[in-house]
């Protein structure tokens, strides 16, 4: 039941990362004239079909995150998108506004693919989970619901990673099925930093 370990980011693709997830803001903002990645230019690194998820943290409150768990376009491109949801289309929040971003920490979370997990049992499921390393995936006849690795640092163990899950996903807390799907991954996280401190990529 090992996850599929992440391919790691070099400094210059990691600063690429924070820098279009900055720049997409900022132009969704109306504070530049930046555009999407021109995908036709950018390093195989980044250029690889990748899945991402952008997080924007306000006075130590989450204000925005959004993301793909299945690698469907080159990761600059996803992050751009996802960056953009995140301060703009997370539908728990009202958009970012300009105020804000001044203030607001930025963190890049980089998809390993997701493999899936059969388990006979919840218990099963909880005796598996590696804290701080796993994130994972539910789904349940048409919902579902994920919590990247960065959550375990929020919850005391295994068992309460899963129920906050589950609740996430509108199930109650005892609440199992057998055909229940469950899916794990690991990721590569780039920052937190401050938004106004994200450098602009060379690779866009």
């Amino acid at each position: 039941m090992a996850a599929m370990p992440s391919t790691t980011l070099d400094a210059a693709a990691q600063q690429a990362v924070l820098g279009t997830a900055a720049a997409a803001i900022d132009s969704g903002l109306g504070r530049s004239i930046a555009s999407a990645p021109d995908v036709r230019r950018l390093p195989p690194m980044l250029a690889e079909p990748r899945a991402s998820f952008v997080t924007l943290v306000l006075d130590r409150a989450l204000r925005g995150c959004c993301g793909t768990l299945e690698p469907a376009r080159p990761l600059l491109l996803d992050v751009w998108h996802n960056a953009q949801a995140s301060a703009f289309h997370d539908p728990r929040f009202a958009p970012l506004t300009v105020a804000e971003w001044r203030d607001v920490e930025l963190e890049v979370s980089v998809l390993a693919p997701c493999e899936r997990v059969v388990v006979s049992s919840e218990r099963e499921l909880v005796a598996g989970l590696v804290p701080g390393r796993d994130g994972l995936v539910i789904a349940w006849r048409g919902t579902r619901a994920t919590f990247l690795p960065k959550v375990w640092e929020q919850v005391g163990s295994a068992a309460e990673f899963l129920r906050r899950l589950k609740q996430k996903a509108g199930w109650a807390e005892d609440f199992w099925a057998a055909d229940v799907e469950v899916w794990r991954y690991e990721t590569e996280s780039v920052g937190p930093a401050q938004a106004r401190s994200a450098a602009a990529p060379n690779a866009a």
